[in-house]
């Protein structure tokens, strides 16, 4: 056993990814938790876990009976450095195992644990979600984040291919998007303002620059008293604006964007949708359209109450969803339940250019074509009961000409939701906000 302590730097040399038999006789430092430990008669055994995987230190206590002493000791999940050599074993999962010359450890972890990350047994979600860090050390819910990070990889990947410059808007305003209540208010400094509950009016402002495309990924906040799987208070949300586009325009991007994620996906997480245990396929396109009216008319033939001038419940996007299982949008909105900067349908004012994207019953995209004409925004404003004068700011950029344009919003949990196959949004974020949860 080594008694001088490591620096940070020099802690870590290989990650267990980069470790393979053709190193035999290799001396090598490996660094990570101790994931499990075997004591076997005259051989002990540590698995040794890092971000990439496990890593199997054997001792021959004849050899280091000082070390097998020290292992016995250290509780599991204490952070250890290990210097020895490589050697190639049929025996070993990985083929090779690490016969140590030294175990230095750095951190000693508590005992009893809060909540175990060997082992195989369910834990409450609350328990997980109170004890996060231990939680993501289990492989098959950090690799959920894994998977997270190549999804929006994807999505900037295609968004940039396609021209779309990255910006980034504000948190805190002092109107709200759409003159909703569901609002966190806070006080900046002697005013009231609000945590932003979308980029929207943001988005359209820069459309007025000359930009043309933009898209943003940031957070969004929404103080909507749900307690379900599908909603949370902060969510992560995915943006894009473009000019002189229609709502048809908007969609074909989106559902390049929403294939592109899978693709990456597929590409560079075959292991972690393994170790999650599903099969992600890649959707087909073009996703089925399907109109406000037949939605509310599929509904009714169920026996499901649906109106024609009323959002969709929970119960009619069941119904929905049992012919269109998939992707597919929902088109053709009554104007009359959409936000007031929603154009208008051509030839039927009652109708709007708005569209969901839903993946069976579940919305995960609202977008539209916008109104881009200043005084038809004013109507709609007065028209909704909002004060224009409140989005002096935002209708200042309609004055000075401003090209048609659309875009949407995609919720990036929801996404990860139905690719990875989860039940409840709040194992898609590192540390959720909902109505109770407010730590971690």
């Amino acid at each position: 056993m080594s008694g001088k302590q490591s620096s940070p730097t020099e802690v870590r040399r290989f990650y267990s990814s980069e470790l393979s038999p053709s190193m035999d006789g290799q001396s090598i430092v490996v660094a990570g938790w101790i994931h499990e430990f075997r004591n076997l008669g005259g051989i002990s055994f540590i698995q040794l876990r890092d971000r990439d995987g496990l890593m199997q230190i054997t001792i021959l206590k004849k050899k280091r009976e000082d070390l097998a002493k020290l292992a016995e000791k250290v509780p599991r999940e204490s952070v250890i450095k290990v210097i020895g050599k490589l050697k190639k074993s049929d025996k070993a999962k990985s083929g090779f195992e690490i016969l140590p010359d030294s175990i230095e450890v750095l951190s000693q972890a508590a005992v009893p644990l809060p909540m175990g990350v060997a082992d195989k047994v369910n834990i409450e979600l609350d328990t997980r979600l109170d004890n996060r860090f231990l939680d993501l050390r289990r492989d098959n819910i950090a690799a959920l984040f894994k998977v997270r990070a190549s999804m929006l990889k994807g999505i900037r990947s295609v968004l940039e291919a396609e021209g779309f410059l990255e910006v980034h808007t504000p948190k805190i305003v002092a109107t709200a998007t759409e003159g909703g209540t569901s609002l966190f208010a806070i006080k900046y400094f002697e005013r009231p303002a609000y945590l932003n509950q979308s980029p929207q009016l943001f988005k359209q402002i820069l459309m007025a620059t000359g930009f043309d495309r933009i898209y943003e990924i940031g957070p969004a906040f929404r103080a909507e008293d749900h307690d379900t799987v599908r909603h949370i208070n902060e969510f992560t949300s995915i943006d894009i604006e473009m000019s002189f586009a229609d709502d048809e325009d908007a969609m074909k991007m989106l559902e390049r964007v929403v294939v592109g994620a899978f693709d990456e996906v597929l590409a560079m997480n075959r292991k972690e949708l393994e170790i999650v245990g599903i099969k992600v396929e890649r959707p087909k396109t073009p996703f089925p359209r399907v109109t406000h009216r037949e939605c509310v008319d599929i509904a009714l033939a169920t026996g499901v109450k649906a109106g024609y001038e009323e959002d969709l419940s929970m119960e009619a996007n069941k119904a929905v969803a049992e012919k269109y299982p998939g992707f597919y949008f929902i088109t053709r909105w009554p104007r009359s339940i959409k936000p007031f900067y929603v154009q208008p349908f051509e030839g039927d004012p009652t109708l709007s250019k708005g569209f969901d994207l839903n993946f069976g019953e579940k919305e995960i995209t609202s977008g539209a074509q916008r109104v881009h004409d200043v005084t038809l925004l004013k109507e709609n404003l007065n028209r909704q009961g909002l004060d224009p004068k409140a989005f002096e700011f935002y209708l200042k950029a309609f004055e000075y000409g401003m090209p048609p344009h659309a875009g949407w919003g995609l919720g990036a949990e929801r996404l990860l939701m139905i690719m990875t196959q989860r039940d409840n949004i709040r194992e898609c974020v590192l540390f959720p906000r909902d109505r109770v949860r407010l730590v971690p």
